[in-house]
């Protein structure tokens, strides 16, 4: 049987690719740090050692010249990175790795070129169990607020959504559910707790304090690239969720915002009463704000987790727009010129009001006022730095 050494920084990637080649008949050891793999190396002596590149410490490349040049080891080398910088690519090559395989990509498409440099046959049924499961760029951290959602959250988009997209986590928070919430929420979690994590607030905070709590939590967990929220409705459809990663991942954004603008090709759907509010709103909003975005309320954002510690630290002072409190600090922090430059508002494809929602128009009346306590609180109580 042959032997596979796996280094990477992030567990959801080792765990997803240590699972697949366990199933495919290699013996694998993984290590989550480059000295830790090279310490692997001298006992484990492996046919093939798959890299990534971008890691804490000691890089991919680092660790490739050490097995080159110090050991003097022929070993075939697989670099398996999110990282496309050509470079960096040709960099490896000169080092003397095999094969280079740009991420995302499939569980199957790792298994074919590990078949092939080793000369063997990868089997169907294998092929079959893992068809359609990606590895994706980096890993993603996405929080849930559930607050009376035992019906909703049954769907299976969420187990097939991490199911085919390796790299995700989804945190769902249960803020203070009085139904079966917090029981189904488990029972979702069980057995894939790798990739679904139930953080349970025992009192009803809001959404705010709900994904705040979320946020922060995701924020220890140190493989996560990136940390969003998506609404437990999922009115924004995770294909929507993922093309906001696909935005912040190729770009120097530090928040990307979905936005429910309606436009051709798209499936914009609000309730017209709904519609009309929002509009006046979202008006006062830019005004506060200074700054021309049109819907701060969409229920879809990814930061990049840089900021997140720094945005979520403190509590919102509202109930229902915090949304607005995160753009109004990002202004605080960076100044209105290079917040401006750092968040990017993406329409939508797709987003449906849907049917139970907990914001009742007698709400969206209140809301003027806690915009009013937002401005005042920003603009005058607050400092320009959050630190």
């Amino acid at each position: 049987m042959k032997r596979i050494l796996a280094i990477d920084d992030q567990q959801l990637v080792l765990l997803s690719l240590e699972k697949h080649l366990s199933d495919t008949g290699y013996i694998i050891k993984c290590a989550d740090n480059g000295q830790l793999g090279l310490d692997l190396f001298d006992s484990f002596k492996p046919d093939i050692v798959i890299v990534d590149i971008n890691m804490d410490g000691m890089s991919g490349l680092d660790v490739i010249k050490n097995i080159r040049q110090e050991k003097k080891s022929d070993v075939n080398i697989l670099v398996m990175s999110g990282n496309t910088n050509e470079d960096t690519i040709i960099d490896g090559f000169d080092l003397g790795i095999d094969d280079y395989m740009k991420k995302p990509l499939s569980l199957n498409e790792i298994s074919a070129r590990i078949a092939r440099i080793l000369g063997i046959k990868p089997t169907k049924k294998l092929e079959n169990n893992s068809k359609g499961q990606m590895l994706q760029r980096h890993c993603v951290g996405v929080v849930i607020p559930c607050y009376n959602e035992e019906a909703r959250i049954l769907s299976t988009e969420f187990t097939d959504f991490t199911h085919s997209n390796l790299g995700y986590h989804l945190c769902f928070v249960n803020d203070g559910s009085t139904d079966n919430t917090l029981e189904v929420l488990k029972k979702l979690s069980e057995g894939r707790e790798d990739n679904i994590s139930v953080y349970n607030c025992v009192k009803n905070g809001g959404k705010g304090e709900a994904v705040r709590q979320g946020v922060l939590h995701l924020a220890k967990d140190s493989q996560l690239d990136y940390i969003g929220y998506l609404d437990a409705d999922l009115s924004t459809d995770f294909k929507d969720f993922d093309d906001l990663v696909k935005t912040i991942e190729s770009s120097k954004f530090k928040i990307v915002s979905g936005s429910r603008m309606s436009r051709m090709g798209a499936n914009i759907t609000k309730e017209s009463a709904r519609k009309i509010i929002s509009k006046t709103i979202n008006l006062i909003i830019r005004n506060i704000l200074g700054m021309s975005f049109n819907d701060t309320q969409c229920g879809a954002k990814i930061m990049d987790r840089e900021i997140v510690n720094e945005m979520f630290r403190e509590k919102f002072i509202t109930k229902w727009l915090f949304d607005v409190e995160i753009f109004m600090k990002m202004r605080k922090f960076y100044g209105k010129e290079k917040a401006i430059s750092y968040i990017c508002e993406q329409p939508l494809k797709r987003w449906v009001h849907a049917d139970g929602s907990k914001l009742s128009m007698k709400d969206s009346v209140k809301i003027v006022g806690q915009l009013a306590q937002i401005a005042y609180y920003y603009n005058f109580k607050v400092k320009s730095k959050f630190k």
